[in-house]
């Protein structure tokens, strides 16, 4: 099944994002991207096409951000482009989120260790669209071996007039910088990141403006996910109605997916969208290790809502795990298996994501530690009564439109749905003593609303 499963992972029809990667793992260098067909996307563009008719292009594949967010790519660039009509400006600056620090998220890392010229060519195609003539990859502190690979990638680049000024003998001049992260969550989110790159405490800013408008040092600026941008050389090599159809959804093109946990074999996998999540579980990921059963498991990363082995046979697109309560978020999926307590395991992940936290606003900076003092309580069988209730008040409070950013939303959504499905597991955490007194003292419940 190993064997079967590389050779599929390398075909160029179908998998336009890995049919590169070597099997010994080691990074694909210029003179091998070359030789596998790279940069001749970039040719194409920087020579023979315009600015309007790269956009559109990308709007017509339907690539969407795979960040997390599924944003319309080429609309996101469309929207830069409008603000960027004044040539008279000629400053403003395409960024590579970078920041891959979602737990059990490692898709970017695996692209930018053992393709940095694929990335490297897919900014470059973006920032002609966007008319950027400088760009930033904005990496995960962490990531020390993709950020050895991607400063020789960008050093080989220029040495051959790929990066730098004339770029292909044309008019279009680029320059790509390096930025290595101090190691925050919160610079996963686009505003905290070009805070952090300007020098700043990595808060999120107040939108409108939106970045496209004004951004980093005030220039329009647009932002772009490692993923993302690694999509656009092979859209331009092989064209739209290709890219359209690699997919099994209306979601176009191939996702980079995956699972960890206690299964058989953890890992990531370049797979169309529309594939189930059973078959990435079952087919790519060997299913549970031995005397293990699936209890739930989160679609895109820790920041998602838990579901069920019911909802295993569901599509792995934007949609479809949306109707269902959850998001696609990253596709990197989490198992977690029968033996582990939920209330435990909500708990650390609430811990993570009050730590996380910026601190900006009130929601967010006491809410989510609040969260963590009520867990802590259920999970040493010292809880109260009204505790449950309080965590649901508490999940509303952090909810759309509650805090200043969506910091708070992703960390929620993982304990409403724990709630939801596992209540049971958090009503055990209430003490007997608690409970003997509720008897005791009938009709009282808690008032919530005094509480906050």
């Amino acid at each position: 099944m190993i064997i079967k499963q590389i050779q599929f992972i390398r075909a160029e029809e179908t998998h336009p994002l890995t049919w590169r990667l070597r099997s010994d793992n080691q990074p694909v260098w210029i003179n091998e991207y070359r030789s596998k067909g790279g940069y001749i996307g970039a040719q194409k563009v920087l020579k023979g096409m315009t600015q309007q008719e790269v956009i559109k292009i990308v709007k017509d594949s339907g690539l969407k951000g795979r960040g997390g967010a599924g944003f319309p790519t080429g609309l996101k660039w469309s929207l830069m482009a409008q603000n960027n009509s004044n040539e008279s400006i000629n400053m403003c600056y395409l960024l590579c989120n970078a920041d891959e620090m979602e737990p059990g998220t490692y898709k970017d890392r695996l692209l930018m260790e053992q393709m940095p010229h694929q990335l490297i060519e897919g900014i470059l195609i973006s920032a002609y669209a966007l008319k950027a003539y400088r760009s930033y990859i904005f990496i995960r502190g962490e990531y020390i071996e993709a950020s050895m690979n991607l400063r020789r990638a960008i050093n080989e680049a220029e040495s051959v007039g790929l990066l730098g000024k004339h770029i292909l003998n044309t008019d279009f001049n680029l320059e790509i910088f390096l930025h290595t992260g101090a190691g925050r969550y919160i610079c996963g989110e686009e505003t905290a990141l070009i805070n952090s790159l300007e020098g700043r405490r990595p808060n999120p800013r107040s939108k409108p403006p939106f970045p496209a408008i004004a951004g980093l040092w005030g220039k329009p600026t647009c932002i772009n996910n490692v993923e993302t941008l690694s999509n656009i050389p092979a859209i331009f090599l092989h064209g739209v109605d290709w890219y359209k159809n690699l997919s099994k959804s209306k979601d176009t093109g191939t996702k980079m997916m995956g699972f960890s946990g206690r299964i058989n074999n953890p890992g990531v996998w370049e797979l169309p969208f529309g594939v189930t999540a059973r078959e990435l579980l079952q087919d790519y990921a060997g299913g549970m290790l031995s005397g293990l059963k699936l209890k739930a498991w989160q679609p895109g990363g820790a920041g998602t809502d838990f579901l069920t082995e019911s909802h295993l046979d569901l599509p792995m697109e934007f949609s479809s795990i949306n109707d269902a309560g959850s998001r696609l978020g990253t596709a990197l999926a989490i198992a977690v298996d029968h033996k582990i307590n939920m209330v435990s395991l909500v708990r650390n992940l609430e811990l993570f994501f009050a730590r996380e936290s910026c601190g900006w606003c009130t929601p967010c900076r006491d809410g989510l530690p609040w969260s963590v003092k009520i867990l802590s309580a259920l999970e040493q069988k010292h809880g109260q009564v009204g505790d449950i209730e309080l965590l649901e008040h508490l999940c509303r409070q952090l909810g759309p439109g509650k805090s200043f950013c969506a910091h708070a939303l992703g960390a929620i959504e993982p304990l409403q749905s724990a709630i939801k499905y596992f209540r049971k597991e958090f009503e055990a955490g209430i003490s007997e003593q608690t409970l003997n007194n509720n008897l005791i003292i009938t009709g009282i419940q808690p008032n919530i609303s005094k509480l906050l």
